[in-house]
């Protein structure tokens, strides 16, 4: 009798972890997720179309209320909007278009070109604009030639209290890479 109790405590011990591994599954799988943007030439855009595509999230676009003209853009003229904007580190240019539902979200990709080594200032505007609390957040970003590594150091210090995932440069990507990295952050 007492063998057939402690072979009975065992199987209702198993059963119930496995309840508990299926639920964690069920769990990342009814994740919602969010994928935002900041794109000023369009390249970053196409990655987070297709990033939306792979995890079946909403996409958001962190629009600038004044967008921004080629002129604006030109890195080498030092009195150039963007040139202006990431000298100064407090400077946060208006967005439109503010999400009502962010609370819904639990992860949020966060797309952006990489410029001066790091993100737009626009970024810090789209992160100062909601609480992130129990939430993931996940860098990616396009470049001419700069790595994500400096954006992701400088995120996580500005925002020390996010839970951020390990960023990823996503040039040129396609869709099975994109998988397996979004595969790789559950």
């Amino acid at each position: 009798m007492k063998k057939l109790f402690i072979m009975l405590t065992a199987l209702l011990t198993i059963s119930l972890s496995a309840c508990s591994q299926a639920n964690k599954t069920t769990e990342t799988k009814d994740m919602k997720v969010l994928v935002a943007y900041f794109s000023a030439s369009g390249t970053t855009r196409g990655v987070a179309q297709q990033l939306a595509e792979v995890t079946g999230g909403t996409l958001h676009e962190i629009k600038p209320e004044q967008p921004y003209t080629d002129a604006d853009l030109d890195w080498t003229d030092k009195q150039s909007r963007s040139s202006v904007e990431m000298k100064d580190k407090n400077s946060r240019p208006a967005i439109t278009a503010k999400l009502q539902d962010m609370k819904d979200y639990d992860v949020i990709y966060v797309g952006f070109p990489i410029w001066w080594y790091t993100a737009p200032t626009i970024i810090n505007t789209f992160m100062e604009a909601y609480d992130f609390q129990g939430k993931t957040v996940i860098p990616f970003a396009t470049s001419g030639g700069s790595s994500i590594k400096k954006a992701c150091q400088d995120l996580k210090a500005a925002y020390p209290n996010v839970n951020w995932k390990e960023g990823k440069l996503l040039n040129r990507v396609s869709a099975e890479e994109l998988k397996k990295w979004v595969k790789s952050n559950n």
